[in-house]
């Protein structure tokens, strides 16, 4: 097997794998269900994982990694800090069937049995908070927000989503997506200093 081919595969192997989880969540994944997914060998899922557990982490870790680069995106682009904020809030918030956030909120349990996927969590979830971090301190920097705390700020925004997000993903019409954007806005709002009609 040439490296790109390897490559090619893995890259296939991590989408599927992303699939089965979805699907079956992370405690019920074998990778045997993800061979068979694939097409492929467990002998070959073991090739690039080689346990279960590391198999489980960087699944989580790419489909991760693809919000995150939606976010580094906006993060890098030349928006104001205010639109920046924006943007933020709507890629963060749930959308559609939710996918990615059944991903997260299985990761984050799962870590509290795994060490593997507690690290990967941990760090991806801090990216987040960071880059809000990052654009709120820009928008207190230029004047558009008034704010003394940009970390603390960015991280109880980003719980409120979290809490909010399970409700939405778990709990089906407990409260509405287009609720959980108005309470976002509203919160965000009073913790920069902004009107929420700003942040429609």
């Amino acid at each position: 097997m040439t490296r790109r081919s390897a490559e090619v595969r893995l890259d296939a192997l991590l989408r599927t794998a992303c699939e089965v989880i979805v699907e079956r969540g992370l405690a019920n994944t074998r990778t045997a269900d993800v061979a068979q997914a694939a097409g492929v060998s467990q002998a070959l899922v073991f090739y690039h994982f080689s346990t279960k557990e590391r198999l489980l982490a960087r699944a989580f870790a790419y489909a991760a990694e693809q919000d995150l680069a939606r976010l580094d995106a906006v993060v890098r682009s030349s928006a104001t800090p205010l639109v920046k904020l924006k943007r933020i809030l709507k890629l963060y918030a749930p959308s559609g069937r939710s996918q990615s956030w059944a991903m997260w909120i299985d990761g984050w349990s799962e870590s509290l049995r795994s060490p593997e996927l507690e690290k990967v969590s941990r760090r991806l979830d801090l990216r987040w908070k960071e880059d809000l971090t990052s654009v709120i301190s820009a928008g207190v920097g230029d004047g558009t927000f008034t704010c003394d705390d940009p970390t603390g700020a960015a991280w109880r925004i980003n719980a409120l989503i979290d809490g909010l997000a399970v409700q939405v993903a778990v709990h089906d019409r407990v409260i509405s997506r287009r609720q959980l954007a108005e309470w976002v806005r509203h919160s965000a709002a009073r913790e920069l200093g902004l009107d929420p009609a700003e942040l429609e």
